[in-house]
């Protein structure tokens, strides 16, 4: 079974005036989509053609586990935003965001320190360990908390086809933008 682009959680313009359905296009469009065509070039008569995309990402290497990655990575992004501005997090992700961080603030900007020293592809991730403790960690080009022992709560695309149209080379001001969209109900769902 091939693996399938999925459907954005919103219509296309639905992230204006923070991302543009002109970045939508580009990123899910045509920067998603290609991953999604390479994982399916690269599994095409081979023990990983029935698998899931997660179990890809699990059992590959090489460009197939980069294109599968990235293609995990994007899908997991897509559920990490919603139109609805102005929501905090609260219940249990709010209590151990306080724990762990001190506030929702103190938790942006170190996921912002963090996803400003990114140098060149990556992301950044808000995990909770296999201990129950939150953490902010970044990861260069396609790599994923999906295949280590934490659990992946919010990402954040720092690739540059993530922000470019809407903020040129500004990251922070694409940072700025991104805390308008985030979808904290998705978020307290990966809890464990």
């Amino acid at each position: 079974m091939p693996v399938e682009l999925p459907e954005l959680p919103y219509s296309r313009t639905a992230l204006q005036p923070h991302i543009s359905a002109q970045t939508l296009d580009l990123h899910h469009g045509r920067h998603h989509r290609a991953y999604v065509d390479r994982v399916n070039a690269g599994i095409a008569g081979t023990e990983l053609a029935e698998a899931s995309l997660e179990d890809i990402v699990l059992g590959s290497q090489g460009s197939l586990f980069e294109a599968a990655a990235q293609a995990w990575n994007h899908a997991f992004y897509w559920q990490c935003l919603h139109p609805r501005a102005g929501d905090e997090p609260h219940g249990p992700l709010a209590e151990r965001i306080a724990r762990h961080f001190g506030d929702v603030q103190k938790l942006r900007e170190e996921f912002n320190r963090a996803a400003l020293a990114v140098f060149g592809s990556g992301w950044v991730w808000l995990v909770q360990h296999a201990d129950g403790s939150l953490a902010i960690v970044s990861t260069r080009n396609a790599n994923t908390p999906l295949t280590g022992t934490s659990t992946p709560l919010l990402a954040c695309d720092v690739w540059e086809h993530a922000y470019y149209t809407d903020h040129q080379s500004d990251r922070a001001a694409y940072l700025r933008a991104f805390w308008r969209l985030v979808n904290w109900d998705f978020v307290a769902s990966q809890l464990r």
